[in-house]
């Protein structure tokens, strides 16, 4: 069966209307909602946790350490080509310490320079001493097995 030159160019579009929404770029948030106004309303010595549970809402997470006296908020926003991994592109951390009577301590936000970039080495951890062949490591212990060592028996000492 022959198209017609006018259904060829309208299927060869939706082909490539197709492929190129397979590489859009993809935004995603993740966390807290970020409202300045709201976050710079927050005042050491004026607020308490539940003025900031009010204001806020709850954290993301709480320390464990210090009793739930640190609380974090985190805002992270991450975009990605297609199905490439998701990376991020910007981020804040708010963290409210509180004093043994619930009153805010300090307000501190951090961005981008709290993101590690952790890159592998290809599929092989690297590590430090001898690298051993497939032959040393089921080999080696020849020999080595009832040698005399530290906590080998010795005639004077049967145990």
């Amino acid at each position: 069966m022959i198209l017609g030159t006018g259904r060829r160019a309208a299927l060869t579009a939706l082909a490539v209307g197709l492929a190129l929404t397979g590489c859009t770029r993809v935004r995603d948030h993740q966390g807290f909602i970020l409202d300045q106004t709201l976050v710079s309303a927050i005042q050491p010595g004026t607020d308490t946790k539940d003025s900031v549970l009010n204001t806020l809402g709850r954290p993301s997470f709480t320390s464990d350490f210090t009793g739930e006296r640190d609380w974090y908020y985190l805002s992270r926003t991450t975009r990605n080509m297609a199905f490439n991994q998701p990376r991020a592109n910007e981020q804040t951390v708010l963290h409210v310490r509180f004093d043994e009577k619930g009153n805010v301590v300090s307000v501190d936000k951090k961005g981008m320079e709290q993101v590690a970039d952790i890159r592998p080495y290809g599929d092989k951890t690297p590590t430090l001493g001898r690298h051993k062949s497939l032959l040393d490591e089921l080999f080696g212990n020849i020999g080595t097995v009832g040698a005399g060592g530290k906590g080998a028996p010795t005639s004077d000492n049967p145990h």
